[in-house]
């Protein structure tokens, strides 16, 4: 599906489920390369730039965490810029995007000078609301830190385990989408100069900063979740080890106490108070006495 903005004289053109027919279009109005052609008909396995005579082509993958769309964790757009004209495809429905395409089109009916003179402007907008949704996907999940937190003191250790680990895998697939992205965006700065002119430099360097903040961010929530898994494996091993010692004295204490009940067990008429009438309870008094005297024993040693 095909959808088209116009602005003054640039042109954004943004297709959705991209097939032949479409890019066979797009391709003989816009003079696209016939490989670039191809390579929007089917997803790219890893973010770059190629450089073309007229044109630049720019694949990005975009990890979602809050939102996943066909039970994906990244979405991949790719980007053909031209000089006046900007052509984004994406396998699925994205939401930046979507969202963006109604501020252009309030900036064309409004005739705002906001989108620049060249197409490169159109991209830098885009990419910027883009690298804006990666912070808000990562805000979301500093609001998660703070109910692991709450949890983990509140004695839900063990429930915390599943939680953490699934939002390390989380974690690990962002940072593996976006990895890319600092040497992608490095080379797109030299070929964007090229095109959009020297002083479009400052622009390409703010993209560079806005996927620097977003990884300065994941570094730190990162961080953060390895303190809390730290923090939540210490207080699960102690928990398990007081466990442990309690079933560990029990055992001890009741040991003496089967040993003299054995004894006194044994069928030989020699027992002490086989005979006598209150042999039954005097016995009982013996293992317990037994028990006492073990678990004062080991409360004086301080073993508990």
């Amino acid at each position: 599906m095909i959808s088209r903005y116009a602005h003054q004289d640039l042109l954004w053109i943004d297709v959705q489920s991209p097939i032949p027919e479409e890019i066979r279009s797009l391709m003989e109005e816009f003079k696209i390369h016939p490989l670039v052609a191809e390579e929007l008909l089917v997803p790219t396995v890893r973010s770059k730039v190629d450089w073309y005579p007229n044109l630049i082509y720019l694949v990005l993958h975009f990890p979602t965490i809050t939102h996943k769309h066909d039970g994906g964790s990244e979405q991949e757009i790719d980007f053909v810029i031209g000089k006046k004209f900007l052509i984004t495809a994406h396998y699925n429905f994205n939401d930046t995007v979507h969202e963006f395409s109604k501020i252009f089109e309030v900036s064309s009916i409004l005739q705002k000078d906001s989108m620049g003179d060249h197409a490169g402007f159109i991209l830098f907008y885009l990419l910027k609301e883009l690298y804006k949704k990666l912070d808000l996907e990562l805000e979301h999940i500093h609001t998660d830190f703070k109910e692991i937190e709450l949890k983990i003191f509140s004695g839900n250790e063990r429930s915390m385990v599943t939680t953490i680990s699934h939002l390390n895998r989380d974690l690990l697939n962002f940072k593996q989408a976006i990895r890319p992205h600092r040497e992608t965006l490095e080379s797109f700065k030299d070929v964007g100069a090229k095109l959009f002119g020297q002083e479009f430099s400052h622009y390409l360097s703010t993209i560079v900063g806005e996927y620097s903040k977003v990884s300065s961010m994941l570094d730190g929530h990162r961080e953060t979740l390895l303190e809390l898994r730290g923090t939540n494996d210490s207080l699960l091993t102690t928990k398990t080890n007081e466990v442990m010692k309690t079933f560990t004295i029990m055992a001890f204490v009741m040991l003496p106490a089967t040993l003299v009940a054995s004894v006194f067990s044994t069928s030989v008429d020699e027992i002490p108070f086989a005979h006598d009438p209150n042999g039954f309870w005097i016995i009982w008094a013996i293992v317990l006495l037994v028990s006492c005297t073990t678990y004062l024993l080991i409360k004086n040693s301080k073993w508990m």
